[in-house]
């Protein structure tokens, strides 16, 4: 468990103790004195940087339970803050707790409103633990703290009095339905007169809550006493019920384990600091200033926590990355073993055959060649579908003759016939090919790496009405034009189906009524297709 510093401050003095493992140890008295303020500094000094809760028990604690308007938010914390500040200007540990909501009217806020009216008994020893960067988690109100033993012990009791005695004197806080109302801290009374001074103090306090109508004629208050078991007898003596008053006695040694405080303490500060151990609240008059040091404090410890998770989280992560490469290392040797075996069986297999002409490499860059040429080779049946696409659309147009060829930059142009007549005097072709010489053929001629560019002479003749000049001309261009259309097509006109210029004289025939071949209206079209 962690370690804390625990604080009770009273206008004598503070007492300072040490909690770990839910046990208090090491309790030092420090008076509210220059020799006092000089020891605590030391004591400081020797606990470094252990957190420390303060339990302040001053009689300068002001109480007030006001009625204030039902707002909300931020709004409902400026109107608190103002009647805070209007009430307690010389102070800035105060604090305003909503108690809940009038039960008539327009149910306005029932706020408890209360302060350490007097600062300058808290300022030396917050200097001191300014001075030592003591991680201070907050100043905490015992009358306020006191409210959690009331939740534990007597939760039923609609007006009851806790009388707790302590270092600081004998506290007195009233409780209505749970809910603290006020509380007073009288001079110190304990030994002998414990009994004595505490139905005095009661019957004051009974006539007080009575004078201010906290507590109406014929209310019944119940007051609860903590007090060592050996006094409790003389308590009952003294404190006899009445009409308007129920005494209940409550040992300190049966309480206190209740609250894991040391059953054999002769107050009841032990149960108040044994809460405050617990505590997980800010603090009731806790400014942002008097918690600096410990939110740097938690912030630090909330880094080295993140360290060790990150560190713990890449020590795993580490671990199995390194499992994960030992399995991967294993698979791969196993594959490394079965692919040598696999050439072993592969070498053994080879050595049984006979040797070969051609090499493995060479077989399977012929097959590569092969299915490139069959891919790629040059062919006149893609133009031919080309130009059947277009005669579809021009059904007048009837072809007569067409010339295929393949081009390469350089080389005279290559027919189909050509090309045949190329592979025939090639080696392995006719009886005495193996004393011929062949040139090479160009690459680019068989479609390596790419196809080459392909020419088509077509000769055509239209079929229209007798002398009908420009039905011919017409159906000639918009067969021409569907050739064009397609792409990397180059279309030019070779002859017209008969002479058009100016200065020559129109002669001949139009249509395809002729009877001779010499009738009919012919042209040609020379393509250039770059596939």
């Amino acid at each position: 468990m962690l370690r804390k510093q625990l604080f009770y401050l009273s206008s004598e003095g503070l007492w300072a103790s040490l909690c770990q493992r839910g046990a208090t140890t090491d309790s030092s008295f420090f008076a509210a004195d220059a020799a006092g303020l000089q020891a605590f500094a030391v004591w400081l000094e020797q606990q470094g940087q252990t957190p420390a809760w303060l339990l302040a028990d001053l009689v300068e604690e002001d109480f007030q339970v006001q009625q204030l308007p039902h707002v909300g938010g931020k709004a409902g914390r400026n109107l608190r803050e103002r009647r805070l500040s209007q009430l307690y200007r010389e102070t800035p540990y105060r604090r305003a707790t909503i108690l809940g909501r009038a039960a008539d009217g327009r149910r306005d806020d029932q706020v408890l409103l209360s302060a350490l009216t007097n600062p300058a008994l808290l300022a030396p020893w917050l200097e001191a633990m300014e001075a030592a960067a003591t991680p201070l988690a907050g100043i905490y109100s015992a009358a306020l703290l006191s409210s959690e033993l009331v939740q534990r012990l007597l939760p039923e009791h609609e007006h009851l009095l806790l009388v707790t005695p302590l270092p600081a004197g004998l506290r007195q806080s009233y409780f209505r339905n749970g809910a603290l109302k006020f509380s007073r801290l009288t001079p110190a009374v304990g030994g002998e007169h414990l009994a004595s001074g505490v139905a005095a103090e009661t019957a004051r306090a009974q006539q007080f809550l009575t004078s201010v109508r906290l507590i109406g004629r014929g209310d019944v208050l119940h007051t609860a006493i903590l007090a060592p078991a050996a006094q409790i007898a003389a308590l009952a003596v003294l404190c006899q019920d009445g009409p308007e008053t129920a005494f209940n006695f409550l040992p300190l040694e049966e309480v206190a384990p209740q609250f894991g405080a040391d059953p054999a303490a002769p107050l009841a500060d032990g149960l108040l600091l044994a809460r405050l151990a617990r505590a997980r609240q800010p603090g009731h008059y806790s400014r942002g200033e008097v918690r600096r040091h410990f939110q740097l404090w938690r912030a630090r410890i909330s880094l080295y926590a993140s360290s060790a998770v990150i560190g713990v989280a890449g020590l795993i992560w580490t671990v199995a990355n390194l499992i994960s490469y030992g399995t991967a290392e294993s698979h791969a040797a196993e594959l490394r073993a079965e692919a040598a075996r696999k050439e072993s069986a592969y070498q053994a297999s080879m050595s049984t055959m006979p040797p070969t002409a051609a090499r493995t490499v060479n077989m399977k860059a012929a097959v590569s060649i092969e299915k490139m040429l069959a891919e790629q080779g040059p062919a006149p049946e893609a133009m031919l579908q080309l130009v059947s696409a277009a005669l579809e659309q021009s059904p007048q147009i009837r072809l007569t003759q067409l010339d295929w060829q393949v081009q390469v930059a350089g080389l005279p142009a290559q027919t189909d016939s050509a090309a045949t007549a190329s592979a025939a005097a090639m080696p392995g072709f006719g009886a005495d090919a193996s004393a011929q010489a062949v040139a090479p053929m160009p690459a680019l001629l068989l479609g390596i790496p790419r196809r080459p560019p392909q020419t088509l002479r077509l000769e055509a003749e239209v079929l229209v009405q007798q002398d009908d000049y420009r039905a011919v001309l017409d159906s000639m261009n918009g067969f021409a034009q569907a050739l064009a259309r397609t792409p990397r097509m180059a279309v030019q006109i070779g002859s017209l189906p008969f002479d058009v210029r100016s200065n020559v004289k129109l002669s001949g025939r139009a249509g395809s009524s002729g009877n001779t071949v010499e009738d009919r209206a012919k042209f040609t079209l020379n393509l250039v297709w770059n596939p």
